[in-house]
């Protein structure tokens, strides 16, 4: 994407591989890129840890924890809004 332009991408991400015992563990993840003109948002999340043991290659998911509770939120904050213009509208007309 040029600088100046619209758009939203998906990127994934593989951190840098650290060896424990005889595992070598790599953290992968996952950014959002949203670009418009004069700026942009980055938002990164934690997706799974790659482990390789000998032979054997595990994807272990992570649960992000901080993304369902902003999804809760979000789904709250929007039955509040709706629930509290339902009653208001209720009070104008009776």
């Amino acid at each position: 994407m040029a600088k100046g332009d619209f758009g939203i991408r998906v990127v994934n991400n593989r951190g840098e591989a650290v060896r424990v015992g005889d595992a070598t563990l790599t953290p992968q993840s996952q950014a959002v890129v949203l670009r418009w003109p004069n700026g942009g948002l980055v938002w990164n999340r934690p997706v799974a840890v790659r482990v390789e043991q000998g032979e054997d290659v595990r994807q272990i998911p992570i649960l992000d924890v901080t993304r369902l509770v902003q999804v809760g939120l979000w789904v709250f904050w929007i039955i509040l809004v709706f629930r509290t213009a339902g009653r208001l509208r209720r009070q104008r007309r009776g």
